[in-house]
């Protein structure tokens, strides 16, 4: 939902004409805000997705500004626009992934315990790092950390496969003899060999963070970050880009030297990549998710039985909002008519409009709007 040109979206009007957004906002600039159109150079700033995860999805990290520009003007069979690329993914359901490079002890315990990853890792590069786990020296941390996952994806692709044969083989034992299978990550090693066989990713998975969020909980992918979507439905919302540098799960194109030399080896704990909701202070109703970021922040909408009414207040930013629950009518002064709402329906709302929301049962709305956008409290 947007207007990237790789697929944009397409406005259908009340009259039965159709035409896509990126044509409509080019005519009507004015629709987005006086703060976005100024700031994004007359575009819509962000992307809006509903993703539903069954095969996951590819491990992955994206540019910031400066990256992206320098990719886009080296590489523009690549790397296609001069964006970054943000992202912000709440779960819908339980909903599974993989983000930020896991703790170095964590990661130490697993090349200690796990013979077929310190064999894919090198046994130099393990020591190092389990060297380092032992000391408080974040700089070294960092430093072992990139030298083991540049060792890793630069391997002999017929060592990797040969090693993680093996070790999926011992994993599939221990299960069928109803053993624990939790020291190798084994529910999600097996899943990701299955979809992926002899995928160099399934190693990778020991460096990051396994992410099981709940439905309202979120994660936001700044620059950098490493990050793979493995199971579950989830609303995404990132600025307006498609800069993707993958390091597995896939047969696109790895490009191993800048995603090596691009990522942010930190270690942390996975509850630090939570992304934690604020109450509207002015709005019971609503939960805002606003990532440090100029693009984007998303707005959940959640209204019970006893709200039939409801104002959906304006903005200085065009947003684009979509139903993922219950149903009602939208009504403004500019419809001719009220438009039905239920799951799945999506609409967009210029600058400056407020549109009331008919409720008609327990309707959850996701908005979608620039993060400059400041807001009408007076509806």
């Amino acid at each position: 939902m947007g207007t990237h040109p790789s697929g944009p979206s397409t406005a259908v009007f009340s009259d039965g004409k159709e035409m896509l957004l990126s044509d409509w906002i080019r005519k009507h600039p004015d629709q987005l805000g006086d703060k976005v159109k100024a700031e994004f150079d007359g575009q819509l700033p962000f992307l809006f997705k509903v993703l539903s995860v069954n095969t996951s999805l590819s491990i992955q990290t994206h540019p910031n500004k400066v990256q992206a520009e320098a990719l886009h003007k080296a590489r523009p069979d690549l790397y296609k626009d001069a964006n970054h690329k943000p992202e912000l993914a709440i779960a819908l359901t339980p909903f599974q992934g993989l983000c930020g490079f896991r703790p170095i002890k964590q990661v130490a315990n697993f090349l200690e315990t796990i013979p077929e990853l310190r064999a894919a890792v090198g046994n130099e590069y393990t020591l190092k790092l389990i060297a380092a786990s032992r000391t408080m020296d974040m700089p070294f941390h960092r430093e072992a950390m990139k030298e083991c996952f540049n060792s890793l994806m630069n391997q002999d692709q017929d060592a990797v496969k040969e090693e993680l044969g093996k070790l999926v083989g011992k994993v599939q034992q221990i299960e069928e003899d109803k053993g624990d299978t939790s020291p190798f990550v084994g529910d999600i090693l097996l899943k990701l060999h299955r979809e992926f066989p002899g995928d160099i990713g399934c190693f990778v998975a020991y460096f990051l963070n396994l992410m099981k969020l709940q439905p309202g909980q979120a994660m936001f992918l700044e620059a950098n970050l490493p990050h793979a979507y493995l199971s579950g439905n989830c609303m995404e919302c990132m600025a307006c880009s498609d800069n993707v540098i993958r390091a597995g799960l896939t047969s696109k194109y790895i490009d191993k030297v800048t995603l090596v030399k691009m990522l942010n080896y930190t270690g942390q704990p996975a509850t630090r990549n939570l992304f934690k909701p604020r109450k509207d202070k002015h709005d019971p109703c609503v939960e805002l998710y606003e990532p440090g970021v100029k693009d984007f922040c998303v707005s959940k909408v959640q209204l019970s039985h006893s709200v039939s009414n409801y104002t959906l207040c304006s903005l200085d930013s065009a947003s684009i909002c979509i139903v993922t629950q219950g149903e009602g009518e939208a009504k403004n002064d500019s419809l001719p008519k009220p438009i039905s709402l239920q799951r799945g329906v999506v609409f967009f709302v210029s600058a400056e409009e407020k549109v009331i929301i008919v409720n008609k049962g327990d309707m959850i709305i996701f908005r979608a709007y620039c993060n400059l956008a400041t807001r009408y409290l007076v509806c």
